[in-house]
């Protein structure tokens, strides 16, 4: 009986890995090549028909147009060498109101998109088409008239939601008229070898990673028009948890990595390894929690920034309307050579990163921030080297040491490296934190900065061992500011500064 029984399961199973392999080609559904045709109901109904016992459907070699299609479980969409789909430029093939996404799926497990071939929005165009519906009167919009048509408006690439066990291996991905990938709520999420080209339109994130759970991204190259991979935390509470991030190339007309903005939940265990960040308007890693969620045990190391905007940007603020307050604790940066040029690191990408608002200010230094009675804990910054174009001057603005207090504290502000328009340090300004070690650390600049090269303003729990800083203008290399617990060591600052270090009240 037992034989059986097992001979039986063993069927069963040999029958269900038989049903998965099946292929179902859209051709065979009645897909044809063709900018002016829409296969959305061939293509969907390819994928029906996999969906009953698990399968791969195949866009073969060619390009097809499709509107919305939803991807089932234990289906696998493979685009194969040289194929193409291509998202409808009619805008209202994505619905009349929230614009659907080209590829969605809600509440399915087991998913997977691979294959070598390419999968583009033409974004451009979809937007194009829907100005001329919004102008029409067609299609409504809030925002359109003052800035540009809402997100809701505009169709993002991948849309999964609610998922469990998803798969996203080798394909390209381009030009989304939105969000190039969201995935909320997701569980079990492995992103691998995958190419992101979205440069034609704004708010074009490479990567989104919304209160999703155990989730993998590795070898990714993205040229995004927004945040290159961004963890967020938003929408029904939340959190982002068990992230690994490794072997990336990020270029971004915001940030390469950042948690944030959204953070209502919050961020835990996030690990991210060798990632390369370049030609990148904001921060190559930005840490932001600023709307009463957490982030907590993040170990980064190995990040190599050229031509980015600023470093590291860590930021604890209170933009949301109520008495819960964010944190931000346990963080670990290590390994980091970055290069931050005294001109706009994107210049010439179609889509560049926003001319600021703020007053005029010099090159802005890395940056670790609070807010009065909300303190930054236990930031470990290791093998940090960084790089300024410097090019400082008076004349454009400057913060005195004994005017510190001037810093705006912006709690309510937008969190991104420029948020306090000048800052009174060229390397380093850490504020309103606790528990701040510095080890190995190097600064250096290429022209002249009038700046110190470090402050720190109501920070307690401070150590510094090895801190380099190869040039420095101000008589004081390091400014210290309603500061406890000091420990520094093994520093090595130019041999002509008599006071190099500055104890303020």
């Amino acid at each position: 009986m037992k034989n059986l029984i097992y001979l039986t399961i063993l069927l069963v199973s040999i029958f269900q890995a038989s049903a998965q392999n099946k292929t179902f080609n859209i051709v065979d559904f009645g897909a044809k090549t063709g900018l002016n045709i829409i296969n959305t109901r061939n293509i969907q109904n390819a994928i029906n028909a996999a969906s009953k016992n698990g399968g791969k459907v195949i866009i073969p070699d060619g390009q097809f147009v499709t509107g919305p299609i939803e991807i089932k479980s234990g289906v696998e969409l493979y685009l194969a060498a040289g194929a193409e789909l291509l998202g409808s430029v009619n805008r209202l093939d994505y619905g009349k109101k929230n614009a659907e996404a080209l590829i969605s799926a809600k509440k399915q497990h087991s998913i997977a998109i691979n294959g070598t071939g390419m999968i583009n929005g033409r974004g451009r165009e979809v937007v194009k088409n829907l100005l001329s519906l919004l102008h029409e009167g067609v299609l409504e919009d809030e925002t359109w008239k003052v800035k540009r048509p809402s997100e809701s408006n505009r169709p993002r690439l991948i849309a999964f939601t609610d998922c469990e066990d998803v798969s996203v291996k080798n394909v390209k991905l381009k030009n989304s008229a939105g969000w190039v990938q969201d995935f909320v709520r997701c569980n079990n999420v492995n992103i691998d070898s995958i190419t992101v080209e979205s440069t034609e339109y704004w708010n074009n994130d490479g990567i989104d990673i919304v209160n999703s759970k155990n989730v993998r991204i590795t070898n990714c190259n993205v040229d995004a028009a927004d945040d290159g991979i961004c963890l967020k935390s938003e929408g029904m509470l939340g959190i982002c948890e068990n992230v690994y991030l490794e072997n990336c190339i990020i270029r971004s007309s915001a940030s390469g990595f950042k948690l944030g903005t959204g953070s209502y939940g919050g961020f835990r265990n996030i690990k991210v390894r060798n990632i390369t960040v370049y030609n990148t308007y904001r921060s190559a890693i930005a840490l932001e929690a600023v709307d009463g969620g957490f982030i907590e045990d993040v170990d980064i190391e190995g990040v190599v920034a050229k031509y980015t905007g600023n470093a590291i940007f860590i930021r604890l603020g209170h933009r949301n309307k109520t008495d819960k307050y964010s944190t931000i604790k346990n963080i670990r940066i290590a390994n980091v050579k970055a290069d931050i040029p005294n001109t706009k690191p994107d210049a010439g990408y179609p889509i560049e990163g926003p001319l600021p608002k703020v007053p005029p200010h010099n090159l802005l230094p890395a940056s670790i921030v609070g807010i009065p009675g909300h303190l930054i804990e236990n930031v470990l910054l290791q093998n940090i080297e960084i790089t300024y174009g410097g090019g400082a001057s008076k004349q454009i603005a400057n913060i005195p040491i004994s005017e510190l207090d001037k810093v705006t504290e912006n709690e309510a502000g937008y969190p991104e490296f420029s948020m306090f328009g000048e800052l009174p340090a060229w390397g380093f300004y850490v504020r309103h934190a606790t528990g701040i070690t510095f080890k190995n650390v190097k600064l250096n600049y290429k022209e002249s900065d009038f700046r110190p090269a470090v402050i720190f303003d109501d920070v307690k729990g401070i150590d510094v061992d090895g801190l380099k800083v190869d040039k420095s203008e101000h008589p004081n290399v390091m400014v210290l500011k309603n500061t406890s617990g000091v420990s520094i060591k093994n520093t090595k600052f130019p041999s002509n500064k008599k006071e190099s270090i500055k104890e303020l009240p």
